[in-house]
């Protein structure tokens, strides 16, 4: 178990390189890094944030998005601030790009674990919202804690982390959803302020693993919509990380600094059918009164065994092993907590 992961090394007199993430941020003392909030504190790089919270609800798991992890469940989803990419199309920019915590709720790990306890249906706690990665320390104590009260832990990421960080999230996480902005370079480097690379490189990571592993594509009209970038990114997922991992491929409404107008529902139907040439479960997010793209159904014999609508979850067509009542086939691994 890496429970020492080195964050941070000495790069001169009063500097310090972040090793947390690929950015490699060299941090002047006193000063911080892409994120926001880590900073040079002499010695180390200390988090700011450390116990900060944002916010925090008890949601349905199939918000995050994960929709074969206890499906039709909840979970406490707790966030704070900052971010390590720069995303002009954020959805959440208001704490992601934003490191003016004078409005947050302070929370110790044992605090924010006795709420998950407490919750009522409650598998456990997601660590969402912002970018959780820069949150690592206070991630990495909650995580420790949770699993020892067995409590799931869920990880919503952008996956742009090095190895040995994200080897010790592996090691406490039960369920990653990873953001994947696009399978184009030239989109990570223009509108994220990230490259493409080592994205993928955690999605290798987080499937070889065993942890479950869903991810999410936010769509947007005229840069990452088209046919063959999502038939690349689909054959890609299938050959480094398998076709059961479950592609989310969301609409985009106008957000922070970007006006286009929504994604049109039938691109989304559109690259939905490309994507499932080469993967067995693909979803659609954000597609609210267009046709059904949310619900599950078996790749063996086109039985529906979950149906949803909204966050509304009903299991339909599963034994309690998560198998398809049809044709025994392995759905769900996880299916009761």
């Amino acid at each position: 178990m890496l429970f020492n992961v080195k964050l941070s090394e000495k790069h001169s007199d009063d500097k310090l390189r972040c090793l947390l993430c690929p950015h490699s941020c060299i941090i002047s003392r006193g000063e911080r890094g892409v994120c926001g909030v880590r900073e040079n504190a002499g010695s180390d790089i200390r988090l700011i944030t450390y116990g900060l919270i944002s916010g925090f609800a008890l949601d349905p798991i199939e918000k995050k998005p994960l929709y074969h992890f206890y499906p039709g469940r909840k979970i406490l989803s707790a966030g704070s601030y900052g971010c390590n990419l720069k995303c002009d199309f954020c959805q959440n920019y208001h704490i992601s790009q934003n490191s003016d915590t004078r409005t947050a709720h302070m929370l110790s790990p044992g605090d924010l674990v006795a709420m998950a306890v407490k919750a009522e249906d409650n598998i456990g706690i997601a660590y969402t919202y912002n970018e959780p990665v820069i949150w690592h320390e206070f991630v990495t104590d909650c995580a420790r804690l949770a699993g020892a009260k067995g409590l799931k832990n869920v990880m919503v990421t952008n996956g742009f982390v090095n190895r040995q960080p994200l080897m010790q999230l592996i090691d406490l996480i039960d369920a990653f959803n990873i953001d994947l902005k696009s399978f184009n370079n030239e989109f990570y480097r223009k509108f994220t302020g990230a490259t493409l690379r080592p994205v993928l490189e955690s999605v290798k990571e987080v499937a070889a693993s065993g942890k479950h592993l869903e991810i999410t594509t936010l769509i947007i009209p005229g840069l990452n919509d088209s046919v063959e970038e999502m038939r690349h990114e689909a054959e890609w997922i299938a050959r480094n990380a398998g076709t059961g991992v479950p592609l989310h491929i969301s609409r985009y409404f106008p957000m922070y600094k970007r006006h286009e107008p929504p994604t049109p529902s039938d691109t989304i139907l559109e690259l939905k059918k490309a994507a499932s040439e080469y993967l067995d479960f693909v979803y659609t997010g954000n597609m609210s009164g267009s046709p059904d793209g949310s619900d599950t159904v078996c790749p063996h014999c086109n039985s529906t065994v979950i149906r949803r609508s909204g966050f509304k979850t009903v299991v339909t067509g599963l034994s309690g092993e998560g198998r398809c009542l049809k044709c025994s086939e392995l759905i769900v691994k996880y299916q009761q907590a």
